[in-house]
């Protein structure tokens, strides 16, 4: 199984190059819109390249309880389930 902290990297990976931007670190309380300042665009270009990189599909309700890096990371986790690896 993908640990909790191999996704989060993973999600660094992906937001650093969506925007450009070097942060150090992501935090489950962080929020995707306000704190690390995602607009519409960059959420829909984040969720396609997450949804590439683990081959899942995250629906638009399941993504509109996701507003924090942690709520995101427990969806993508739970779409992982036990036996999925990263590609």
């Amino acid at each position: 199984m993908t640990s909790r902290e191999e996704i989060r990297q993973i999600l660094l990976e992906l937001f650093q190059n969506e925007t450009g931007e070097d942060i150090p670190s992501l935090e489950d309380d962080q929020s995707l819109s306000e704190q690390l300042g995602l607009d519409s665009v960059d959420m829909v270009s984040l969720i396609m390249q997450l949804e590439s990189r683990f081959k899942i599909r995250l629906a638009h309700e399941e993504l509109a309880g996701a507003q924090k890096v942690g709520s995101l990371l427990d969806l993508v986790q739970s779409k992982l389930g036990p036996a999925r690896r990263v590609a």
